[in-house]
């Protein structure tokens, strides 16, 4: 199912770029035609039809180059409000509603899974799951803590306030409960069931007990009369408790790594600032600053950080490569 899921999505990128091809050669057709007939109406458009043109290639251009592990993949959203209270839970609020926003715009399927809201106002967390391609790889780079400085809504005296939200961007991975045993690695055990079972099952060895010895994981089951029944319910105990497990210590190195992205006010700690004041949005990993602070925390202008971002992580893809 993954492999046929790529193979449609590298198939779409060809269909796009060969597409992009023949309307550019289409463009240009029509557009020496145009000149020659000295038709301003009709070479209008088909400058705005080459932007929308330019848009396209860039975003396949983009897609090229998402050949992460997981890039594919939906991803989960997590926002967490920094220190200070109100201000920091509605700024974390507000990130919510830009990315929202942005998914809405590029019609990028999402629901809420889990919201703890703060007492006056915003939230002090939020994991939103949201469905999409490419989406983890475009939107991994939002990891990090964002910076809010503006002048409060929540201060009687409208005095200036900084603000911090952590955003964590994982991947989602389906479940799969096919974990692969190596025999070898388990020590099986029977012996006799106790309990209530009649008389056959307190005098045979049916009950089975079975330890993962590399994890030290038991499982046992004894309420069948029958040892193969016994055993094979055991091992699926097994594979779950195996499961579970893995999946603990997994959940536990993704909070590790989102402790240390919660907002402490460190400065060497934010990706990203959002002035209000001077109207201004800046990246610090890639210097770049725009004066487009509405547009992109409404989500309309977003696009202009996180493609940039992916342009710098392509060129430093090709420095390796060189």
């Amino acid at each position: 199912q993954k492999i046929l899921k790529e193979k449609k999505k590298l198939d779409d990128l060809i269909n796009s770029f060969e597409n992009s091809v023949k309307e550019s050669k289409e463009l240009n057709e029509f557009f020496t035609l145009a000149s020659e007939e000295n038709n301003s109406k009709l070479i209008q458009e088909i400058i705005k039809n080459i932007e929308s043109l330019k848009l396209q290639v860039q975003k396949n251009e983009v897609k090229c180059f998402l050949s992460k592990e997981s890039d594919g993949n939906d991803c989960f959203v997590e926002i967490h409000a920094g220190a200070g209270g109100t201000e920091s839970q509605d700024w974390a609020d507000m990130l919510r509603r830009m990315y929202m926003k942005w998914f809405d715009k590029r019609k990028f399927k999402y629901q809420i899974i889990s919201e703890h809201r703060g007492e006056e106002a915003g939230i002090k967390s939020c994991t939103l799951k949201v469905d999409g391609d490419y989406l983890y790889g475009l939107m991994r780079s939002e990891s990090g803590v964002h910076r809010l400085v503006r002048i409060s809504p929540f201060d009687s005296g409208s005095r200036r306030h900084t603000s911090f939200a952590s955003v964590w961007v994982y991947p989602a991975v389906e479940d799969d409960l096919n974990i692969k045993i190596d025999e070898k690695d388990l020590r099986i055990d029977t012996f006799r069931s106790s309990g209530a079972g009649g008389q056959h099952v307190n005098t045979t060895d049916s009950a089975v007990r079975i330890t993962h010895i590399p994890t030290n994981t038991v499982a046992s089951c004894q309420d069948e009369k029958s040892q193969h029944k016994n055993k094979s319910k055991a091992m699926k105990i097994l594979l779950s408790r195996i499961y579970e497990k893995q999946k603990k210590e997994k959940d536990q190195e993704l909070a590790n790594k989102r402790k240390s992205l919660v907002g402490t006010g460190d400065r060497s700690e934010k990706i990203r600032s959002y002035n209000y004041p001077q109207g201004r949005i800046t990246d610090h990993r890639i210097n770049l600053t725009l004066y487009k602070l509405e547009e992109i925390i409404s989500g309309s202008a977003l696009n202009e950080i996180i493609e940039p971002l992916k342009s710098a992580e392509m060129e430093e893809k090709i420095k390796d490569l060189a």
